[in-house]
Protein backbone atom coordinates (compact mmCIF):
# COMPACT_ATOMS: atom_id res chain seq x y z
CA UNK A 1 0.00 0.00 0.00
CA UNK A 2 1.38 3.42 -0.98
CA UNK A 3 1.57 5.92 1.87
CA UNK A 4 2.81 9.48 2.22
CA UNK A 5 5.44 9.92 4.93
CA UNK A 6 6.53 13.39 6.04
CA UNK A 7 10.10 14.14 7.14
CA UNK A 8 11.77 17.49 7.81
CA UNK A 9 12.34 18.14 4.10
CA UNK A 10 10.28 15.63 2.16
CA UNK A 11 6.86 14.20 1.49
CA UNK A 12 8.01 10.66 0.69
CA UNK A 13 5.99 8.28 -1.47
CA UNK A 14 6.43 4.92 0.20
CA UNK A 15 5.10 1.43 -0.57
CA UNK A 16 4.49 -0.46 2.69
CA UNK A 17 3.31 -4.05 2.88
CA UNK A 18 3.51 -7.21 4.94
CA UNK A 19 2.64 -7.99 8.56
CA UNK A 20 2.44 -4.63 10.39
CA UNK A 21 4.08 -5.89 13.58
CA UNK A 22 6.81 -7.92 11.88
CA UNK A 23 10.50 -7.01 11.60
CA UNK A 24 10.97 -4.42 8.87
CA UNK A 25 13.18 -4.32 5.80
CA UNK A 26 13.65 -0.96 4.10
CA UNK A 27 14.47 -1.42 0.41
CA UNK A 28 16.21 1.45 -1.35
CA UNK A 29 16.57 1.97 -5.09
CA UNK A 30 19.26 3.89 -6.94
CA UNK A 31 19.66 6.20 -9.92
CA UNK A 32 18.15 5.95 -12.49
CA UNK A 33 15.70 3.47 -11.02
CA UNK A 34 12.63 3.53 -8.80
CA UNK A 35 10.57 1.52 -6.33
CA UNK A 36 9.55 -0.99 -9.00
CA UNK A 37 13.01 -2.58 -8.72
CA UNK A 38 11.58 -4.39 -5.71
CA UNK A 39 8.27 -5.57 -7.20
CA UNK A 40 9.42 -9.20 -7.22
CA UNK A 41 11.39 -8.98 -3.95
CA UNK A 42 8.60 -7.64 -1.75
CA UNK A 43 6.25 -10.66 -2.06
CA UNK A 44 9.11 -13.00 -1.17
CA UNK A 45 9.95 -11.04 1.98
CA UNK A 46 6.31 -10.59 2.99
CA UNK A 47 5.66 -14.31 2.57
CA UNK A 48 8.64 -15.02 4.81
CA UNK A 49 7.18 -12.80 7.55
CA UNK A 50 8.90 -9.45 7.00
CA UNK A 51 7.27 -6.06 6.67
CA UNK A 52 8.69 -4.07 3.75
CA UNK A 53 9.05 -0.34 3.24
CA UNK A 54 10.04 0.83 -0.26
CA UNK A 55 10.44 4.61 -0.53
CA UNK A 56 10.99 6.74 -3.61
CA UNK A 57 14.29 8.55 -3.09
CA UNK A 58 14.43 12.35 -3.22
CA UNK A 59 14.08 13.55 -6.80
CA UNK A 60 12.41 10.31 -7.90
CA UNK A 61 8.87 9.07 -8.34
CA UNK A 62 6.18 10.54 -6.12
CA UNK A 63 8.51 12.00 -3.48
CA UNK A 64 8.39 15.79 -3.22
CA UNK A 65 10.20 18.53 -1.31
CA UNK A 66 8.02 20.35 1.19
CA UNK A 67 9.48 23.79 0.46
CA UNK A 68 10.68 25.46 -2.74
CA UNK A 69 13.48 27.00 -0.68
CA UNK A 70 15.10 23.69 0.31
CA UNK A 71 18.33 23.02 -1.61
CA UNK A 72 17.83 20.13 -4.02
CA UNK A 73 20.81 18.31 -2.55
CA UNK A 74 21.64 14.81 -3.74
CA UNK A 75 24.73 14.33 -1.57
CA UNK A 76 25.31 11.18 0.45
CA UNK A 77 24.53 12.80 3.81
CA UNK A 78 21.15 13.95 2.51
CA UNK A 79 19.98 10.52 1.41
CA UNK A 80 21.35 9.01 4.61
CA UNK A 81 19.35 11.46 6.70
CA UNK A 82 16.27 10.78 4.58
CA UNK A 83 16.51 7.12 5.60
CA UNK A 84 16.99 7.95 9.28
CA UNK A 85 14.05 10.37 9.27
CA UNK A 86 11.89 7.82 7.46
CA UNK A 87 12.56 5.32 10.26
CA UNK A 88 11.66 7.98 12.80
CA UNK A 89 8.47 9.00 11.01
CA UNK A 90 7.29 5.38 10.82
CA UNK A 91 8.33 4.68 14.46
CA UNK A 92 10.69 1.91 13.35
CA UNK A 93 13.33 1.40 16.02
CA UNK A 94 15.54 -0.97 14.02
CA UNK A 95 15.30 -2.29 10.48
CA UNK A 96 17.22 -4.29 7.96
CA UNK A 97 18.31 -1.77 5.32
CA UNK A 98 19.06 -2.96 1.81
CA UNK A 99 19.87 -1.13 -1.37
CA UNK A 100 21.92 -0.66 -4.50
CA UNK A 101 23.50 2.37 -6.16
CA UNK A 102 22.26 5.49 -4.29
CA UNK A 103 20.11 3.25 -2.12
CA UNK A 104 23.12 1.17 -1.13
CA UNK A 105 24.92 4.38 -0.21
CA UNK A 106 22.05 5.59 1.97
CA UNK A 107 21.98 2.20 3.68
CA UNK A 108 25.74 2.26 4.29
CA UNK A 109 25.55 5.79 5.72
CA UNK A 110 22.83 4.79 8.17
CA UNK A 111 24.64 1.59 9.16
CA UNK A 112 27.91 3.45 9.75
CA UNK A 113 26.57 6.49 11.61
CA UNK A 114 23.47 5.17 13.38
CA UNK A 115 24.13 1.44 13.89
CA UNK A 116 21.60 1.17 16.71
CA UNK A 117 18.88 1.70 14.08
CA UNK A 118 20.14 -0.98 11.67
CA UNK A 119 19.57 -4.67 12.36
CA UNK A 120 21.44 -5.71 9.22
CA UNK A 121 22.74 -4.31 5.94
CA UNK A 122 22.52 -5.59 2.38
CA UNK A 123 24.68 -3.43 0.15
CA UNK A 124 25.34 -3.89 -3.53
CA UNK A 125 28.92 -3.25 -4.66
CA UNK A 126 30.28 -3.25 -1.11
CA UNK A 127 31.16 -0.18 0.95
CA UNK A 128 29.40 2.76 -0.70
CA UNK A 129 30.38 5.77 1.43
CA UNK A 130 32.16 8.23 -0.82
CA UNK A 131 35.73 9.35 -0.24
CA UNK A 132 35.16 12.90 -1.43
CA UNK A 133 38.57 14.08 -0.22
CA UNK A 134 40.13 11.51 -2.54
CA UNK A 135 37.89 12.34 -5.49
CA UNK A 136 40.75 13.85 -7.49
CA UNK A 137 42.69 10.56 -7.48
CA UNK A 138 42.02 8.92 -10.84
CA UNK A 139 40.84 5.36 -11.24
CA UNK A 140 42.24 3.17 -13.98
CA UNK A 141 41.30 4.44 -17.45
CA UNK A 142 38.73 1.72 -18.09
CA UNK A 143 36.88 2.65 -14.89
CA UNK A 144 37.07 6.32 -15.82
CA UNK A 145 35.42 5.43 -19.13
CA UNK A 146 32.58 3.72 -17.24
CA UNK A 147 32.03 6.99 -15.33
CA UNK A 148 31.46 9.01 -18.50
CA UNK A 149 27.94 9.97 -17.39
CA UNK A 150 29.29 11.53 -14.19
CA UNK A 151 31.57 13.86 -16.14
CA UNK A 152 28.71 14.62 -18.53
CA UNK A 153 26.60 15.76 -15.58
CA UNK A 154 29.27 18.31 -14.64
CA UNK A 155 28.54 20.29 -17.82
CA UNK A 156 25.66 22.45 -18.93
CA UNK A 157 25.38 20.19 -21.95
CA UNK A 158 24.83 17.32 -19.50
CA UNK A 159 22.22 19.33 -17.59
CA UNK A 160 20.37 19.96 -20.83
CA UNK A 161 20.71 16.34 -21.87
CA UNK A 162 19.27 15.11 -18.58
CA UNK A 163 16.48 17.67 -18.77
CA UNK A 164 15.40 17.10 -22.37
CA UNK A 165 16.49 13.53 -23.16
CA UNK A 166 16.26 11.86 -19.79
CA UNK A 167 14.27 8.84 -20.96
CA UNK A 168 16.82 7.96 -23.63
CA UNK A 169 19.71 8.59 -21.26
CA UNK A 170 18.30 6.58 -18.35
CA UNK A 171 17.35 3.70 -20.61
CA UNK A 172 20.88 3.68 -22.04
CA UNK A 173 22.32 3.47 -18.51
CA UNK A 174 20.08 0.50 -17.74
CA UNK A 175 21.45 -1.31 -20.78
CA UNK A 176 25.09 -0.41 -20.19
CA UNK A 177 25.07 -1.23 -16.49
CA UNK A 178 23.14 -4.50 -16.81
CA UNK A 179 24.20 -5.96 -20.15
CA UNK A 180 22.71 -9.40 -19.41
CA UNK A 181 19.32 -8.04 -18.28
CA UNK A 182 16.90 -8.06 -21.21
CA UNK A 183 14.09 -6.00 -19.74
CA UNK A 184 10.91 -5.63 -21.76
CA UNK A 185 9.02 -2.49 -22.73
CA UNK A 186 6.47 -2.91 -19.96
CA UNK A 187 9.24 -3.01 -17.35
CA UNK A 188 10.74 0.21 -18.67
CA UNK A 189 7.37 1.95 -18.92
CA UNK A 190 6.57 1.19 -15.26
CA UNK A 191 9.65 3.07 -14.10
CA UNK A 192 10.07 5.82 -16.70
CA UNK A 193 7.48 8.21 -15.18
CA UNK A 194 9.53 8.31 -11.97
CA UNK A 195 12.18 10.34 -13.77
CA UNK A 196 9.67 13.09 -14.57
CA UNK A 197 9.84 14.20 -10.93
CA UNK A 198 10.25 18.01 -10.98
CA UNK A 199 13.40 17.81 -8.85
CA UNK A 200 15.03 14.90 -10.67
CA UNK A 201 17.52 16.95 -12.69
CA UNK A 202 18.74 19.17 -9.86
CA UNK A 203 19.06 16.34 -7.33
CA UNK A 204 20.95 14.13 -9.79
CA UNK A 205 23.31 16.90 -10.87
CA UNK A 206 24.08 17.84 -7.28
CA UNK A 207 24.77 14.22 -6.35
CA UNK A 208 27.41 13.75 -9.04
CA UNK A 209 28.96 17.20 -8.73
CA UNK A 210 29.19 17.01 -4.94
CA UNK A 211 30.84 13.58 -4.91
CA UNK A 212 33.62 14.95 -7.13
CA UNK A 213 34.13 17.96 -4.87
CA UNK A 214 32.72 20.33 -7.48
CA UNK A 215 29.56 21.46 -5.67
CA UNK A 216 29.09 22.66 -2.12
CA UNK A 217 26.95 20.58 0.18
CA UNK A 218 23.82 21.83 1.89
CA UNK A 219 24.76 23.56 5.15
CA UNK A 220 22.51 21.37 7.30
CA UNK A 221 24.54 18.28 6.33
CA UNK A 222 28.02 19.70 6.97
CA UNK A 223 28.52 17.87 10.28
CA UNK A 224 27.38 14.56 8.81
CA UNK A 225 29.63 14.94 5.78
CA UNK A 226 32.54 15.61 8.15
CA UNK A 227 31.83 12.31 9.90
CA UNK A 228 31.58 10.49 6.58
CA UNK A 229 34.91 11.95 5.47
CA UNK A 230 36.57 9.67 8.03
CA UNK A 231 35.17 6.66 6.08
CA UNK A 232 33.62 5.17 9.22
CA UNK A 233 33.62 1.41 9.61
CA UNK A 234 30.36 -0.52 9.60
CA UNK A 235 29.74 -2.76 12.61
CA UNK A 236 26.31 -4.23 11.84
CA UNK A 237 25.90 -7.67 10.21
CA UNK A 238 26.38 -7.14 6.48
CA UNK A 239 25.95 -9.07 3.26
CA UNK A 240 27.52 -7.40 0.23
CA UNK A 241 26.17 -8.60 -3.10
CA UNK A 242 27.85 -7.82 -6.40
CA UNK A 243 26.74 -8.83 -9.86
CA UNK A 244 29.57 -10.25 -11.92
CA UNK A 245 28.14 -8.55 -15.03
CA UNK A 246 27.92 -5.08 -13.45
CA UNK A 247 28.75 -2.67 -16.26
CA UNK A 248 29.60 0.36 -14.13
CA UNK A 249 31.23 -1.19 -11.03
CA UNK A 250 32.77 -4.55 -12.00
CA UNK A 251 33.09 -7.09 -9.18
CA UNK A 252 36.81 -6.53 -8.66
CA UNK A 253 36.00 -3.04 -7.34
CA UNK A 254 34.59 -4.49 -4.10
CA UNK A 255 37.08 -7.29 -3.58
CA UNK A 256 39.01 -5.45 -0.85
CA UNK A 257 36.04 -3.83 0.92
CA UNK A 258 36.06 -6.23 3.87
CA UNK A 259 38.39 -3.82 5.67
CA UNK A 260 35.50 -1.35 6.04
CA UNK A 261 33.36 -3.85 7.97
CA UNK A 262 34.19 -4.80 11.55
CA UNK A 263 31.00 -6.79 12.20
CA UNK A 264 29.90 -10.06 10.58
CA UNK A 265 30.51 -9.70 6.85
CA UNK A 266 29.83 -11.85 3.82
CA UNK A 267 30.36 -11.07 0.14
CA UNK A 268 28.24 -12.79 -2.50
CA UNK A 269 29.09 -12.51 -6.20
CA UNK A 270 26.00 -13.13 -8.34
CA UNK A 271 26.63 -14.85 -11.66
CA UNK A 272 25.12 -13.22 -14.72
CA UNK A 273 23.74 -10.24 -12.77
CA UNK A 274 24.40 -6.58 -13.50
CA UNK A 275 24.02 -3.36 -11.53
CA UNK A 276 20.41 -3.88 -10.43
CA UNK A 277 20.37 -7.15 -8.42
CA UNK A 278 16.88 -6.86 -6.89
CA UNK A 279 15.24 -6.63 -10.29
CA UNK A 280 17.58 -8.98 -12.12
CA UNK A 281 17.83 -11.65 -9.40
CA UNK A 282 15.00 -11.04 -6.90
CA UNK A 283 15.26 -14.45 -5.24
CA UNK A 284 18.97 -14.04 -4.55
CA UNK A 285 18.47 -10.51 -3.26
CA UNK A 286 15.60 -11.61 -1.01
CA UNK A 287 17.73 -14.47 0.32
CA UNK A 288 20.39 -11.97 1.39
CA UNK A 289 17.82 -9.88 3.26
CA UNK A 290 16.29 -12.93 4.92
CA UNK A 291 19.70 -14.14 6.06
CA UNK A 292 19.88 -11.03 8.26
CA UNK A 293 16.51 -11.43 10.00
CA UNK A 294 16.86 -10.62 13.71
Amino acid sequence: MTQRVLTSELDIACDISGPPDAPTAVLLHGFPYDQHCYDAVVPLLNAAGLRTVVPCLRGHGGTRFLSPDTPRAGQQAAIGHDLLELLDALSIGRAIVAGFDWGGRAACVAAALWPARVAGLVTCCGYQIQDIAGATVPADPQQEQRFWYQYYFHTERGRNGLATRRAELCRLLWRLWSPTWHFDEATWQRSAPSFDNPDFVEVVLHSYRHRMGNAAGAARYAETEARLAALPRITVPTIAVHGDADGVNPPHTSENHARFFTGPYERRVLAGVGHNPPQEAPRLFADAVLALRP
